[in-house]
């Protein structure tokens, strides 16, 4: 690839829809900034649950067509968000979506019956050499992924945190798989998190407005979920609040996964550009660049040194 963007970022997600909840607003915001965003999905979701009645009989135990509308859902998402480089690990459908099943103490684990090619029975070393290939293509300087619990400890978030870590080392040894292309070392590595004072804030701001069902059960001075953030971990924050609007959209392109009228559009109502124009990160590898007066670095980029 010739005539790179100086900043090039590389985000590795399990399903569609994942990307536009979690970075949304830092990817549009990248866009529009003319840095190079490239997205690598690892499954074309088809456990997901569907939302939309008059769609149900695309669900995996009917006709199991859900993994192709979602191929449009996310064609759809990307052109939101401005994202012209999308890809899907390995090809479309070379690995499927695992399936989950909540734990009794509220987080995902792996389903009793996976399919022949899930995900979560990936080779690792397979895997990983097909991300490896479009990171020595790419050469981005900043990966986005997920933290070692995949966020809620769903299986294809936990092995795309995997497949990921593995192939950013990989791709950076020059004696490894040169079939692969030229090795290149990502500068630095992000996990996605939420932070915890903004969806206390939040939550506090829903009951005190009479909302009591979304993200019910939850008070917002007990226990939050897991993939929750203490502050005190978060390394970046950054404020795509300007592009809220485009990461909205981009989340309504998801009609089968996605509530108009559920939890992440309620908390739009009452502190969108705080808890969704706001995305916060932990640093996995690399040093910190420049920090703000909230302690956090508001570029991913911050101290990056830019090189083709």
């Amino acid at each position: 690839m010739t005539d790179r963007p100086d900043k090039r970022l590389l985000l590795v997600h399990a399903h569609p829809d994942d990307e536009s909840i979690g970075q949304g607003a830092t990817m549009a915001r990248y866009v529009a900034e003319g840095a190079g965003v490239t997205l690598v999905t690892c499954t074309a979701g088809e456990m997901g649950e569907i939302l939309v009645p008059e769609l149900a009989h695309l669900a995996a135990d009917q006709e199991d067509k859900l993994g192709e509308h979602r191929r449009g859902e996310i064609a759809d998402a990307m052109r939101v968000l401005g994202v012209t480089d999308h890809r899907w690990l390995g090809g479309f459908q070379t690995y499927r979506d695992s399936g989950m099943k909540w734990h009794d103490d509220g987080y995902a684990i792996p389903a009793d019956t996976l399919h022949d090619n899930a995900f979560w029975n990936a080779d690792l070393t397979e895997a990983a050499d097909h991300l490896v290939r479009v990171i020595r293509e790419v050469r981005p300087q900043v990966l986005v992924t997920y933290d070692q619990f995949g966020g809620y400890g769903h299986p294809d978030h936990i092995q795309a945190h995997r497949v990921a870590t593995y192939a950013a080392h990989l791709a950076a040894v020059p004696s490894y798989s040169r079939d692969l292309g030229e090795p290149w070392d990502i500068a630095k590595i992000y996990w996605g998190a939420m932070s915890e004072s903004r969806m206390r804030a939040s939550l506090r701001a829903l009951r005190d407005a009479g909302d009591t069902t979304t993200f019910e059960g939850i008070d917002p001075d007990g226990q939050l979920p897991p993939f929750i953030t203490s502050d005190d971990n978060l390394a970046a924050r950054v404020d795509g609040s300007a592009h809220l609007d485009q990461k909205m959209d981009a989340m309504r392109a998801y009609p089968t996964q996605i509530q108009l009228d559920g939890p992440f559009f309620a908390l739009s109502n009452n502190e969108g550009n705080q808890l969704w124009g706001e995305e916060f990160f932990r640093i996995a590898k690399g040093t910190r660049g420049e920090l703000g007066d909230d302690g956090l670095e508001s570029d991913l980029f911050a101290g990056v040194e830019l090189q083709a």
